[in-house]
């Protein structure tokens, strides 16, 4: 230590207006710190002392980062627009996320949830082996083409609603559904319900179908309840069966029906006899046309 090297020294101030030569070292005299030089820059680059590092960078939260270490890539966050393999979050200048085409956006553990474009075609894949659930708690889900042009729409406790070209053809109601336009099928089948009769009464719901039975244990007055709005046709057809001790029990039919001739017709009284009848009504059920299919059929 018989030896020394003294380089020129001052205080901060000093520094601030000193220009020292290339690769020229002073001392900061309230800093104790080296200070290096560039023939340029007025005060010269300050090093830190090991004291100042090794208070300072002892974690990542010296740094103000709260991720843990093995979590943290410098390479995760890019402004390249584009998704890449080795990129955890990429965004353009619109802040937009992008994946290029074929590149798939994966939810689940196993990927059973994937969003892609092809190139072609876009897609939401249920890849796993539960159901792709679609949930609004608004007034409902809407399919359109952009501009505007609705495709389907599902409303919330509301119809179900399909359309052609911008027009709904297909609508759900409270009651069952309604097609606007040609229904073609390739199988028509009708709903068959029986009746029965309780205290000399029965009831004919038109809700519950279009085909009826009712096998006779009394005497009995008929209603035909909750037939279609005025302006909807409907009509079904009803088999009476006597009861097999061909007790010859007789029906009345409601007021409303309107027979040929003015003249409802003569139930067969033989044992298990049948007679169908055929009613249909356009304005509500205030009006009923009652016609006589077939009687005495076995």
């Amino acid at each position: 230590m018989a030896k020394q090297v003294q380089f020129r020294r001052g205080t901060t101030s000093q520094h601030s207006t000193f220009t020292g030569a290339v690769g020229e070292i002073t001392v900061d005299t309230d800093k104790n710190t080296a200070v290096v030089h560039d023939g340029s820059t007025a005060g010269g680059v300050p090093l830190a002392k090991s004291s100042e590092l090794s208070a300072k960078v002892e974690s990542l939260a010296d740094l103000g980062v709260t991720a843990a270490a093995a979590d943290l890539n410098t390479t995760d966050v890019t402004t390249l627009g584009l998704v890449e393999a080795s990129k955890v979050v990429t965004a353009d200048a619109n802040g937009n996320v992008i994946w290029e085409d074929s590149k798939k956006a994966a939810f689940g553990t196993a990927g059973d949830l994937e969003i892609y474009h092809d190139g072609g075609s876009s897609y939401i894949l249920e890849n796993g082996t539960g159901n792709l659930n679609i949930k609004s708690n608004g007034t409902g889900i809407v399919f359109t083409k952009t501009p505007h042009e609705n495709l389907a729409e599902f409303k919330t406790d509301g119809s179900c609603d399909l359309y052609y070209d911008n027009t709904k053809r297909f609508e759900t109601t409270s009651v069952g559904a309604d097609v606007t336009g040609e229904l073609i099928a390739d199988s028509y089948n009708e709903t068959y319900a029986a009746v029965t009769s309780s205290s000399n009464a029965t009831t004919v719901n038109c809700e519950a179908g279009n085909a009826f039975s009712h096998t006779l244990t009394e005497n009995t007055t008929f209603t035909f309840s909750n037939p279609p709005a005025s302006g909807t046709a409907y009509s079904f057809s009803i088999e009476i069966i006597q009861d097999a001790s061909a007790s010859g029990f007789v029906v009345t039919w409601p007021s409303s029906v309107d027979w040929p001739s003015a003249t409802a017709p003569t139930l067969t009284a033989t044992a298990s006899a049948k007679d169908v009848f055929v009613f249909t009504t356009r304005d509500g059920g205030s009006n009923w046309y009652g016609f006589t299919a077939g009687q005495a059929l076995g």
